[in-house]
């Protein structure tokens, strides 16, 4: 009788621990498939849009490259044939050339610019927001508008210069974006006045971090505000300018919508640049091969200036 008791016990004890045994496992199957899994399930529909709009066509771009095709039909391979043309295409050199001095323009005019502005708004108490919302205001305005506005500004019969004519400065009777030496400078007024805001409010979001005991100590200290500036500012502001430099290095080799809309390259291609380039090869004259190779050449600067930025992070500077 004893004996059947225990093993009775027994097995009620073994099934306990096999029923034990098969929730735990089933929970931690339950937590798994909760952290590992689903997160990757809500991801999936984005993760399919940016496969379907940006890496599909990243790759269609980088294979089309190396072949002659005409945007619609069969495209024949010819390997390096397409960028073997783009080293000798004289349009694109002088395109190049405009671009190097979109960048140039850019390294010193709008982080100067913001940079001077977001010091300005730091000493300000009131009206802050105002003056914030109203510098940040053409960054979200439409290039389409902004650009239809300063091609306004700048008509020689209807602009501010014909205007100022009429009222007896004659002196000013000179044509803006009809003047191969100024077109391109005048294209780059109408973006910076649009982009400028941008870089100023990264640089006075980056000014609210810096702790406010630093300068009590360098007042202490008898330091003026310009000292307070080069000696805690800059420094302490220094990874959000050297952010603001790379969107500018890379943003110099992709402008585009500002000079399509106001001059189109002209006049005389004084305004071309690479982008515009690889538009005007790929839908106008219907090379969209040669087109993607012009594009991949603007990637490969792209990724060139962003691995740059990761190994000088590497190599321990503070960027």
């Amino acid at each position: 009788m004893l004996r059947r008791i225990r093993k009775i016990l027994t097995l009620d004890a073994s099934e306990d621990v096999d029923e034990s045994r098969s929730k735990m496992g089933g929970g931690l199957q339950t937590r798994f498939f909760q952290k590992e899994i689903l997160p990757w399930l809500f991801l999936l529909p984005v993760v399919g849009l940016n496969v379907l709009v940006m890496i599909g066509p990243s790759v269609g771009s980088v294979y089309y490259a190396f072949t002659d095709w005409k945007g619609l039909g069969s495209a024949e391979w010819i390997g390096l044939a397409n960028f073997t043309r783009a080293f000798q295409d004289p349009f694109l050199g002088r395109a190049l050339r405009n671009n190097l001095k979109w960048m140039a323009l850019s390294l010193f005019f709008p982080p100067a610019i913001a940079l001077f502005a977001a010091v300005l708004l730091s000493e300000i108490r009131r009206g802050q927001r105002l003056f914030r919302a109203i510098f940040f205001l053409p960054v979200v305005m439409s290039a389409t508008v902004a650009a239809r506005a300063w091609q306004g500004i700048y008509h020689p019969l209807f602009g501010v210069l014909p205007w100022l004519v009429d009222h007896g400065l004659e002196f000013l009777d000179i044509s803006l974006l009809g003047n191969p030496d100024l077109a391109l400078y005048l294209v780059y007024l109408a973006s910076l006045w649009k982009g400028w805001g941008f870089s100023m409010v990264l640089f006075f979001a980056a000014m609210q971090q810096v702790p406010d005991e630093l300068y009590d100590a360098a007042i202490v200290d008898g330091a003026n505000r310009f000292q307070q500036f080069l000696y805690i500012t800059l420094p302490s502001i220094r990874p959000t300018i050297i952010i603001v430099l790379i969107f500018t290095l890379i943003g110099s080799m992709l402008a585009f919508n500002f000079v399509y809309i106001m001059t189109r390259g002209g006049p005389n291609h004084s305004t071309d640049v690479l982008a515009l380039r690889m538009y005007i090869y790929a839908f106008d004259r219907f090379e969209a091969g040669y087109g993607a190779s012009i594009g991949v050449l603007l990637t490969l600067w792209s990724a060139f200036v962003t691995l740059l930025f990761l190994g000088l992070r590497r190599m321990g500077w503070e960027v």
